[in-house]
């Protein structure tokens, strides 16, 4: 039985790990580093097209995002201090659910295990933002927000290019449309400094995989959902097709 992530938060637990902004690092197996980097070897043949490692370290790496931005963006719509930090929370709070929705509706179908917590950097992160107020509680929610987007916005691009499945495709077209839309509406708040934004991107600090990987999930627990909210109207994509087998 699926259980929401409000009710998930006595069992997410913030590390005490330095502040770092840098790119988002998946192995192929959850918790397990991988000892190859062929990203682009076949895993699985699918009826909906042949699965490599990078196809399947992309879906959990959209999962994992949402683990931690759509709680993010639920304190960014509580306690941001300007209409515009506000409704950068409601979109990522909406954008997450969408992509949550079609990672669990995917994941079974390619054999994917999903996880139930976000990467400890990830969960620091949100600690960080959280330990903030006023002004500096909406700074730093934004030079963390739009680093980590910006980060994530080339990788969907490469996926999209290359993947020969065709709901990982999907994916990638949603994915692609959320992140823009996100990395739209945080530039609208007037806080995001794109030189320093630009650093941080392309020069991030090395991390032990340990701390960029989420954890595996506990066997037969309820996978967490990211809950819809009806309240908030907010297109923050475009349409996508509905998934379909590979041609033969």
């Amino acid at each position: 039985m699926p259980i929401s992530l409000n009710k998930l938060g006595s069992i997410f637990v913030f590390g005490a790990l330095g502040l770092t902004l840098t790119a988002l690092a998946y192995p192929a197996m959850l918790g397990v580093e991988n000892a190859t980097t062929n990203t682009s070897r076949i895993i699985a043949n699918t009826q909906y097209g042949p699965l490599t490692e990078a196809d399947r370290d992309f879906v959990v790496k959209v999962r994992a995002a949402g683990l931690w931005e759509y709680p993010l963006g639920e304190m960014v719509m509580e306690r941001g201090t300007t209409a515009e930090m506000k409704e950068a929370g409601a979109h990522l709070i909406v954008g997450h659910a969408g992509l949550d929705d079609l990672c669990r509706k995917i994941a079974p179908e390619l054999n994917i295990t999903l996880p139930n917590l976000a990467s400890p950097q990830q969960q620091q992160f949100v600690a960080t933002v959280d330990s903030k107020s006023g002004r500096e509680f909406d700074s730093t929610a934004v030079s963390i927000m739009r680093v980590t987007h910006g980060q994530i916005f080339p990788p969907i691009a490469k996926i999209r290019a290359s993947t020969q499945n065709t709901l990982v495709r999907q994916l990638a077209d949603l994915a692609n449309d959320t992140v823009l839309d996100h990395m739209t509406v945080l530039e609208k708040t007037g806080l995001v400094n794109i030189e320093q934004v630009n650093f941080q991107q392309t020069a991030p600090p090395k991390l032990p995989i340990e701390q960029v990987t989420p954890p595996a999930p506990q066997p037969g627990s309820p996978i967490v959902v990211l809950t819809p909210r009806p309240d908030l109207d907010i297109n923050t994509s475009a349409p996508t097709p509905a998934p379909s087998p590979a041609a033969e």
